[in-house]
């Protein structure tokens, strides 16, 4: 659904800084499965340092760009790796910085959707559910159907990253298709 003659400016990003991770193929996935109502920018997390609450007030200039990217998005799409049945540090760590000081918490209010890619056989579930929990406290408007966890994702991706197993593109531009109506009903 198009509001007005405006896309829906989504930030997408991944909770890895490994150069072939998964979730980054998942959003690049995303990138060409996407309804044409709809632009995702990709935003890697690479370059924000640890969350240091002495510097929350005036963050470093990463940490600065990735909170207005956010801000002045209508969405958040969040792809998640799960290490230790939850969440990786640097998801952590970047959800963190945004969200402080008390009273600066660009994902207030957002509308967000959650998938993931493990080569585990749960395919990021414990993960997207501790997210979810997260988001819970930021007031973020997570959609709850349909959930993207792509499990053995390393028979699901090419040697360049593309996702070529079918069902799991299906599954994804549902999501996205479904996400897009999400976000639309936030958008004013």
């Amino acid at each position: 659904m198009i509001v007005g003659n405006e896309k829906l400016n989504i930030i997408g990003f991944a909770g890895s800084l490994r150069k072939a991770s998964y979730n980054k193929f998942l959003l690049n996935a995303c990138l060409e499965l996407l309804p044409e109502e709809m632009n995702i920018e990709i935003f890697d997390l690479d370059g924000i340092p640890p969350f240091n609450q002495d510097f929350e007030s005036d963050p470093p200039e990463r940490v600065k760009v990735f909170k207005e990217k956010i801000r002045l998005s209508d969405g958040v799409l969040v792809a998640t790796p799960e290490y230790n049945y939850s969440i990786p540090g640097v998801l952590k760590n970047a959800i963190d910085w945004a969200s402080r000081p008390y009273g600066d918490n660009v994902f207030f209010g957002k509308p967000a959707a959650i998938i993931g890619a493990s080569i585990g056989m749960l395919g990021t579930a414990r993960a997207q559910y501790h997210l979810r929990q997260v988001f819970v406290c930021l007031n973020v408007y997570v959609l709850n159907q349909p959930e993207v966890m792509v499990p053995l994702a390393e028979k699901k991706f090419d040697k360049n990253g593309r996702l070529v197993d079918d069902s799991t593109r299906e599954r994804l531009k549902d999501l996205l298709s479904t996400f897009s109506e999400w976000v639309s009903k936030f958008k004013v």
